[in-house]
């Protein structure tokens, strides 16, 4: 039978999804791409915000109209249902079944048996209509996976070392959707890692809620630089990077295995979400103005040509004005090289959703682009830094019209950074550069975006 896949969301989602995709795999079902052919659609979905849950449901509704051709059942799993459960099952009849994020372990063990008494013997059983009629299992248990089907292409890799998270700050539902932080074991890690680079995956992208707090609850403390000492070993493995690390997690020690090993992109992420004081304070988060600029400083004094990546939320209840222009103020200053922006977005169940003086969305939208006005300046005064120097990039593709190569160099998380436009030139057009890494020369750049001549 044909299976086809939907993966909405983060790449912490999509890691969920390739693990399915491998399960189905190892049952013999053969993978599609094209919804038009698919006998079983799933649906991966994500309810961080209200433009994710939007997303879901739009998704939902249109890959049911596939079940008036070919499709003969339609699973919605991921967040959105672990939260609104009880509403989808009424709101959408056209699923067939909904998983919550707490049934996936018996879902991937019992697939077979889902499969069978729901489509090839449905005329002669009851049918499935919750996960819960596959059990029992013998226990409840989480399995470190390790089979899954990448679906990012042959370079690169999500590496997730931890599930959920435990900072509880006031305007995120994480914690109430996929639970405290809880550490995968640093055995299960590198032996997924290994076979990544044994499939030839060059670069590796660890990923958690915050990645800060691995080994937290399984070890009694941080262990993240350490880890990344470990995965630096393997062979194969050209490029490691480690996302969402939050300020108050990151160490020294962690600095310095950033700064000493080759393997390890210079480069942090680091969501500060706003730089007041007072709206620090009420988001709950765990450092201070004083705290996150000193942080800043140290990272550069070690790390000279370190990449500085934040995200920002605009618009929580109670933001005033002057607390506005002091991010946007410090934006300019910080000069970060990479920054992303959020506008508020009230959660059910989170302690923010209940503060009062929430903001208007005209504001929000406002303030939202006074933010990404400032920093397009600022990201490409910080590119012109780059022309005239070389860099290592890997070429992942070429536009669509042949005129250039694209790649990243070690400095740009895929699907998120800038990219690196390679003229295609006769001398070029006779080698095969696609997957490979190549020295090129910044000549230009635009505002996100380094244009480059291989050297």
């Amino acid at each position: 039978m044909d299976v086809g896949f939907i993966s909405l969301g983060c790449s912490k989602n999509l890691i969920d999804t390739e693990i399915i995709i491998g399960k189905f795999k190892s049952h013999n079902y053969n993978i599609v791409n094209n919804a038009e052919k698919a006998d079983i659609i799933i649906i991966n979905t994500c309810g961080f915000i209200d433009s994710a849950k939007e997303e879901a449901i739009n998704t939902i509704l249109e890959m049911a109209e596939y079940k008036k051709k070919r499709c003969k059942y339609l699973i919605v799993m991921g967040c959105l249902v672990q939260r609104y459960y009880e509403e989808l099952v009424k709101l959408l009849p056209e699923v067939d079944l909904f998983i919550k994020l707490d049934e996936y372990d018996i879902f991937w063990n019992k697939i077979e048996d889902l499969v069978k008494r729901n489509i090839v013997d449905k005329s002669k059983t009851k049918k499935i209509s919750k996960i819960s009629e596959l059990k029992p299992l013998p226990m409840f248990y989480k399995e470190e996976f390790l089979n899954r089907t990448i679906t990012t292409g042959n370079n690169y890799a999500y590496l997730k070392i931890g599930e959920g998270c435990s900072n509880r700050c006031t305007y995120c539902a994480i914690p109430y959707i996929r639970g405290p932080f809880v550490s995968r074991k640093k055995e299960d890690i590198i032996e997924e890692a290994k076979k990544l680079a044994e499939n030839g995956i060059k670069e590796l992208i660890i990923i958690a809620q915050d990645t800060t707090k691995y080994g937290m609850d399984l070890y009694g403390k941080s262990c993240l630089a350490e880890l990344l000492e470990e995965l630096c070993k393997i062979k194969g493995i050209k490029w490691i990077r480690f996302l969402y690390s939050y300020p108050e997690g990151i160490t020294d020690e962690l600095i310095d295995v950033v700064a000493n090993n080759s393997k390890i992109s210079k480069y942090f992420d680091i969501p500060i979400q706003h730089i007041s004081d007072n709206v620090l304070k009420k988001m709950n988060r765990r450092t201070n103005k004083k705290q996150i600029e000193t942080l800043i400083t140290k990272i550069r004094n070690k790390i000279p040509n370190v990449t500085l990546r934040t995200s920002l939320i605009v618009g929580f209840p109670g933001e005033s004005k002057e607390e506005f222009n002091e991010l946007l103020n410090f934006v300019k200053v910080t000069k970060f090289d990479k920054l992303g922006v959020f506008e508020y977005s009230k959660e059910d169940g989170t302690p923010a959703a209940k503060l009062n003086n929430q903001i208007h969305w005209k504001t929000k939208k406002s303030r939202y682009n006074k933010i990404m006005e400032a920093q397009q300046k600022i990201s490409k005064e910080n590119l012109e830094i780059k022309i005239g120097k070389i860099y290592e990039v890997l070429i992942e593709d070429i536009s669509f019209d042949g005129k250039y190569y694209i790649g990243r160099t070690m400095l740009d998380v895929p699907d998120i950074d800038g990219l690196v436009y390679i003229k295609n030139n006769e001398k070029l057009d006779k080698k095969d550069l696609i997957n490979k890494f190549v020295k090129c020369r910044i000549i230009d750049v635009n505002a996100y975006d380094l244009i480059g001549e291989i050297v």
